[in-house]
């Protein structure tokens, strides 16, 4: 299909959907590998609403409800093209069990389709404000399983899966003129361009997320990855995307930002690159919990 007929579709689809204004959805989102996050980065909350109905609903406290997200990035400085679906549910009020399924459009780096397939758990075990406390962050520790089908994986010697650990804490602050939510977290992951090009050894990084909520239904952000080092001469540029959420109602968001994920760079398997980076573009998505 036609590139510019697929983003003209996906404009209109927000256009048509985007006609109540209701009470928000809220986060976490299901984020490019499924977990409950924000785009790059997971956050401390686990994914999922309730059902409806109260202890008379069976299921309530056993499985939340599901949410799914779908996100299409489109890196033009590279000529990518990135397609997501996402994913998630939450076992006893704590812990998020996540899925996600990617194909990638990377024509220009010897592959007409990169596929990715990713199962991630993320374990709860602070509450926020816990302990009667106004100010403790949720706290949470997660692991995703990461695999990459494509021919520049086997021409580059790279591995096809991996698996990321990773802890985070996130808080929303109510005591500031306008909420605040902070998000701040470590990772350990063998990554190479998120895993789209595949995994060689491992190291840890740091990622954050910030956003002001100025009305009930806006979120502004700001997003940051920083890049791991995983052998080799193989360096991942720093990530960083600035956002707007539209809580249209209180089962769909919409989310429009733009992501830049460092210089467009040659990859060299011999130790000579570092920053490995495939531009900058925009980024459009569609959250849904039931």
């Amino acid at each position: 299909m036609n590139t510019n007929v697929i983003k003209k579709s996906i404009i209109l689809a927000f256009v048509a959907i985007s006609v109540a204004v209701t009470a928000h959805a809220g986060v976490p989102l299901n984020n490019l590998q499924g977990s409950g996050g924000i785009a790059f980065n997971p956050l401390a909350y686990t994914a999922g609403l309730p059902w409806e109905g109260g202890e008379t609903n069976s299921l309530n406290g056993i499985v939340s409800k599901p949410q799914v997200g779908t996100w299409y990035i489109n890196l033009s400085d590279a000529e990518i093209n990135w397609f997501v679906l996402g994913g998630a549910v939450t076992i006893f009020d704590r812990l998020e069990i996540s899925g996600g399924y990617a194909w990638i459009d990377a024509h220009n780096y010897g592959d007409n389709r990169i596929n990715t397939y990713n199962v991630g758990a993320k374990l709860r075990l602070l509450d926020e404000n816990a302990f009667d406390t106004a100010w403790l962050p949720a706290v949470a520790v997660g692991g995703v399983y990461k695999y990459t089908d494509s021919e520049t994986v086997d021409a580059l010697g790279l591995d096809n899966d991996g698996v990321d650990a990773y802890v985070v804490a996130s808080k929303l602050i109510t005591q500031t003129p306008i909420p605040v939510l902070l998000s701040v977290g470590g990772l350990l992951s063998d990554e190479v361009v998120y895993g789209v090009v595949g995994h060689n050894d491992y190291g840890a990084a740091a990622f954050a997320n910030i956003d002001i909520i100025p009305v009930e239904q806006i979120a502004l952000g700001f997003e940051y990855k920083q890049g791991v080092h995983v052998g080799d001469g193989i360096t991942n540029h720093d990530y960083f995307d600035g956002h707007v959420a539209w809580f249209v109602t209180p089962q769909l968001t919409l989310v429009g930002a733009y992501a830049y994920t460092g210089d467009k760079d040659r990859f060299y398997r011999d130790g000579k690159t570092t920053r490995l980076g495939v531009g900058g573009g925009f980024v459009l998505s569609v959250q849904y919990q039931f």
